[in-house]
């Protein structure tokens, strides 16, 4: 590690070594386009293609917590070659992310908190995180278009670059529908709205029966009181997708760069979180909660919110 610290550290405007990885990624989702758009379909290729979609999708959350580079320009480049790959702009993460979601910690006035009566009520199971997704689109579009028409009052340049990525997100989605509609189905659109679902749908893993009831600063701080209002996940996940499944962690340090945070999980939060909610692996839990849970009801989850507090 010592030695690809040292080979990558003057990498010229990155502000973490580590974000050689998330350099990786964005190169490789539009070569695995390219490649397939000329040769064709290859199924191995295209799993993989649908996997860099997810961490398309971390490095938006992570570059909204933590800017990739030193340099103003070159993470406002970073920013427009997001809103392409991912396939929706990026400025969306800080009303919805950061403003709403990181605010409330999926508390009564998280827009997109799981256990509301409009989504179902406290679920966690297959339809509900197959769902998720649609029914947090539908709450904070609305909150988009609101904070939306306050920028473009109080700071219009801001307004301007924000509608901007969503000139570039249309544009490039009627380029390649164009050149070849059912190509670009294939390989551009599909893959992305894989990619959307899937980083709305982990809210609902890292939520779903969680205890979302609202903790003053002081319990936050000490480091004895409970926080249980996210799951964390181990496995392979982490290093895959930049430690992601490290929930607990991240919401208590938002701007602490992402390879800190199995760190600061073993370290500071790992004991103060339910055994419940302290999982070995993604891929288990969602074969064991989603699919074996639908015929045997020991291998679902207990919701940690009382039922007075659903709402």
């Amino acid at each position: 590690m010592g030695l690809m610290q040292h080979a990558f550290a003057g990498l010229p405007g990155l502000r973490h070594w580590r974000d050689v990885q998330s350099l990786a990624y964005l190169v490789a989702l539009p070569l695995l386009v390219a490649w397939q758009w000329h040769n064709g379909f290859v199924w191995w290729l295209y799993a993989a293609l649908l996997f860099l979609t997810l961490g398309i999708g971390v490095i938006h959350h992570n570059h909204t917590h933590l800017r990739m580079w030193r340099g103003r320009w070159v993470n406002r480049v970073t920013d427009y070659v997001l809103t392409v790959l991912q396939g929706h702009p990026t400025f969306v993460f800080w009303p919805a992310h950061v403003g709403n979601h990181h605010r409330f910690r999926h508390g009564p006035q998280d827009l997109a908190r799981t256990y509301q009566p409009a989504f179902g009520g406290d679920t966690n199971n297959l339809w509900g995180y197959l769902v998720h997704p649609l029914q947090a689109a539908w709450v904070l579009y609305p909150l988009f278009v609101r904070w939306l028409l306050r920028l473009r009052l109080s700071a219009p340049g801001a307004f301007r670059y924000c509608m901007g990525q969503y000139v570039l997100w249309v544009g490039s989605w009627a380029f390649f529908l164009v050149l070849d509609w059912q190509k670009a189905l294939l390989f551009v659109i599909v893959p992305q709205l894989h990619g959307l679902h899937w980083l709305l749908a982990t809210n609902y893993l890292q939520h779903a029966h969680a205890d979302g009831r609202p903790l003053s600063r002081a319990q936050r701080q000490s480091p004895h009181a409970a926080l249980n209002y996210a799951r964390n996940f181990q496995g392979w996940v982490n290093p895959l997708l930049f430690n992601i499944g490290l929930h607990t962690a991240h919401h208590e340090h938002p701007q602490a760069h992402w390879s800190d945070l199995q760190r600061l999980h073993r370290e500071h939060y790992q004991h103060r979180v339910a055994p419940a909610l302290n999982e070995a692996g993604l891929l288990a839990y969602m074969g064991r909660v989603f699919v074996l849970g639908l015929v045997w009801p020991k291998a679902r989850t207990q919701s940690l919110l009382p039922p007075q507090d659903i709402c």
